[in-house]
C-alpha cells in the first residue's frame, strides 16, 4: 500500500474561510424554478406555492447566498414582467434556453422565498438587452424604503419592508458570443461603469460583481479582465469567473485531476487582479466571485466539449422541444465519480480562500444540481449533494497551508501527488478538519497527518465517499446508493487512516 504524509503547522495559514464560499445559484432555466422551488398545488407546497421539501434540503445544505435569476436567462430578462398581479404578467419567449417564461415567479417571489429559507439573495442585472436605468430602477424597487415610484410599487405589491439586497452582478458572461447583447470588453466596461454609478446612487452600500473571463478557450480570456478592470477596479468589489468540469473525452485520470485545472483558473484570475492593481497603483484588494462552478457533463446538450463554446451563438437541447414551459433540460444524473470530483473541486476552493470569497455551486435544484424534484412528486439528493454538504458543514475556520510527501502521477495538468488535501482549522471548536482526495485508481493509500502546534489531537471521525461502482447514481427509487459513510477508527491516536482508492474523505481531529 502506498504511503502519504500530510504536513501542517498552525503558524502557517492560507486565509479565513468566508461562509459565502458555499453559496449556490438558481436560474429561470428548465425546472430550476417551476416545479423546483415553486410548484403551487404540490402536496408539500406552502401557502405561497414554495415546495417545503426543497426548502428543507436547502436549509440542510446551509447555503448562505443564492445568485438569481441568471445566468444566460438574465440577458434577455425584463424584471418588470415578474412583478404585480400574476394574472397580468406576460408570457414571453425566453431566448437563452428556447423556453416559454410565464413570469409567475419574479423578484418578489424569490426574495420572499429566500427570507423563508434563510438565505441572502445575490441579484444579477440585465446588461445584455437591458438598460442601465433598468438596473438602477431594480435596486430602487428592492432596496429603497419608500416614497418613490419603484419602492412604493414594491410596497403595493405586498412587501412593505425593503429587501436590502447587498450583492449585485453586473450582467452574466458578457464576453460570450452566446450571450444576448454580447459586448466587447471595451463596450461592456462603459456600460457596466454607468450601471454601477446609477445603482450606487440609489444605494451606496451595495457590493458589485463585474463580469470577468469565464472560459479559457475564448480568445479574449484574461485580456477581457485586464481591459475591464483597468477602468472598473475602483467601481466594483468582486471579479466574477465561471468554471465547469466535464468528464467526457478526457478520461478518468484527468477528470480526477481537474481540481488542478480549477486551481490554475482561479490563480489566472487572481494574477490579472494583481497586475491591474500594481500597474494602476490601486490600493484596495479585490476578491474573486466564482459565481458558477460544478461538474457539467452536457448529457442533453449538443456540445462535444467546452472548446465548442468558441463562436457558439445558441444552445441546442435533446431532451425537450423548443418553447415549452419549464422543460426538463440540463437535468444531469450525477454519478459517484462525479461526486468525488466535485469534492476535489471543493478542496481547490478551500486552498484558494485568500483570493476567492464567494463561490456559487451551479445550480441548486434540478438543473445541473445537487437536488432533484419530481413534478407533483418526491425529492432526492443527487450524488454531488454529499460532498457539497460536507464542505458546507465542516469547512469553516481557517484554511492552513498543507504539503504532502506522496507518489506522483502524470495528468494533463502535469505531475501531481496521488493525494490532494485541504487542512481546515476551526479555532472555535479546536478541531482540525482534513479534506483529502485520493486519485489512485488501483488501491487505497495509508494517509498520515503530521500536525505541528495544534496540541494533541485524536481522530474523531473519518467520512468517505467511495465505492465499487463509480457509475452508480441516486434515484427517487434508490436515493442512497451514493452517500458519505463513516469508517471505523482503528487507532485514534495514530493520526493515520486508509483512504480508499478514488475516494474523497473528511477526517475530523479534536
Amino acid at each position: 500500500m502506498k504511503k502519504v504524509k500530510c504536513f501542517s503547522d498552525v503558524h502557517y495559514s492560507i486565509g479565513k474561510i468566508d461562509k459565502k464560499l458555499y453559496s449556490s445559484f438558481t436560474e429561470h432555466l428548465g425546472r430550476s424554478i417551476y416545479t423546483g422551488i415553486y410548484e403551487p398545488g404540490h402536496p408539500d407546497a406552502d401557502e405561497d406555492g414554495y415546495r417545503k421539501d426543497v426548502m428543507e434540503l436547502v436549509q440542510e445544505l446551509d447555503v448562505p447566498v443564492i445568485r438569481y435569476p441568471g445566468g444566460n436567462f438574465v440577458s434577455c430578462y425584463d424584471w418588470h414582467d415578474g412583478i404585480g398581479p400574476k394574472e397580468d404578467r406576460p408570457r414571453r419567449m425566453e431566448y437563452a434556453w428556447s423556453s416559454i417564461e410565464t413570469n409567475e415567479f419574479g423578484i418578489d417571489e424569490f426574495c420572499r422565498w429566500a427570507k423563508k429559507v434563510g438565505v441572502e439573495p445575490m441579484i444579477a442585472v440585465n446588461l445584455g438587452t437591458g438598460s442601465i436605468k433598468d438596473a438602477g430602477d431594480l435596486v430602487e424597487y428592492c432596496n429603497h424604503p419608500g416614497g418613490t415610484y419603484w419602492s412604493d410599487l414594491r410596497i403595493k405589491n405586498g412587501s412593505p419592508e425593503p429587501y436590502n439586497i447587498k450583492y449585485w452582478c453586473l450582467g452574466n458572461e458578457m464576453e460570450g458570443s452566446w450571450q444576448a447583447g454580447h459586448l466587447s470588453a471595451e463596450d461592456y466596461t462603459k456600460k457596466a461603469l454607468e450601471a454601477a454609478k446609477i445603482m450606487r446612487w440609489v444605494d451606496p452600500s451595495i457590493k458589485l460583481v463585474a463580469c470577468g473571463s469565464s472560459y479559457e478557450m475564448l480568445p479574449t480570456y484574461l485580456e477581457w479582465d485586464r481591459t475591464m478592470l483597468t477602468e472598473l477596479y475602483d467601481h466594483v468589489d468582486y471579479l466574477s469567473t465561471h468554471n465547469y468540469t466535464m468528464n467526457s473525452g478526457q478520461g478518468t485520470t484527468d477528470f480526477l485531476a481537474s481540481y488542478k485545472q480549477l486551481d490554475n483558473h482561479i490563480k489566472n484570475s487572481a494574477s490579472v487582479i494583481e497586475y491591474v492593481k500594481a500597474k494602476n497603483h490601486f490600493t484596495k484588494d479585490m476578491k474573486i466571485c466564482l459565481d458558477e462552478w460544478n461538474v457539467w457533463n452536457f448529457q442533453d446538450i449538443v456540445l462535444d466539449s467546452l472548446d465548442d463554446l468558441q463562436g457558439l451563438n445558441t444552445f441546442v437541447m435533446t431532451s425537450a422541444d423548443k418553447w415549452e414551459v419549464a422543460p426538463p433540460i440540463l437535468q444531469e444524473k450525477y454519478s459517484l465519480l462525479d461526486a468525488v470530483v466535485v469534492g476535489g473541486l471543493g478542496i481547490t476552493l478551500l486552498n484558494n480562500v485568500d483570493v476567492v470569497e464567494i463561490a456559487c455551486l451551479a445550480q441548486l435544484i434540478n438543473v445541473i444540481a445537487p437536488i432533484t424534484t419530481v413534478k407533483d412528486g418526491g425529492i432526492f439528493k443527487q450524488a454531488i449533494y454529499h460532498p457539497f454538504h460536507m464542505l458546507s458543514k465542516y469547512g469553516h475556520g481557517t484554511t492552513m497551508k498543507a504539503s504532502v510527501d506522496a507518489p506522483l502521477y502524470q495528468s494533463a495538468y502535469g505531475e501531481l501527488p496521488i493525494v490532494e488535501p485541504a487542512v481546515v482549522y476551526d479555532e472555535e471548536s479546536g478541531e482540525v478538519r482534513i479534506f483529502a482526495l485520493n486519485c489512485d485508481q488501483a488501491e487505497g493509500v495509508e494517509f498520515t497527518m503530521e500536525l505541528q502546534g495544534y496540541g494533541k489531537k485524536k481522530i474523531k471521525k473519518h467520512l468517505v465517499l467511495a465505492g465499487d461502482d463509480y457509475e452508480v447514481i441516486n434515484t427517487l427509487e434508490n436515493p442512497d446508493q451514493v452517500e458519505m459513510r463513516a469508517c471505523e477508527i482503528q487507532d485514534e491516536d495514530s493520526l493515520s487512516v486508509v483512504l480508499p482508492k478514488m475516494s474523497w474523505n473528511v477526517i475530523i481531529l479534536g
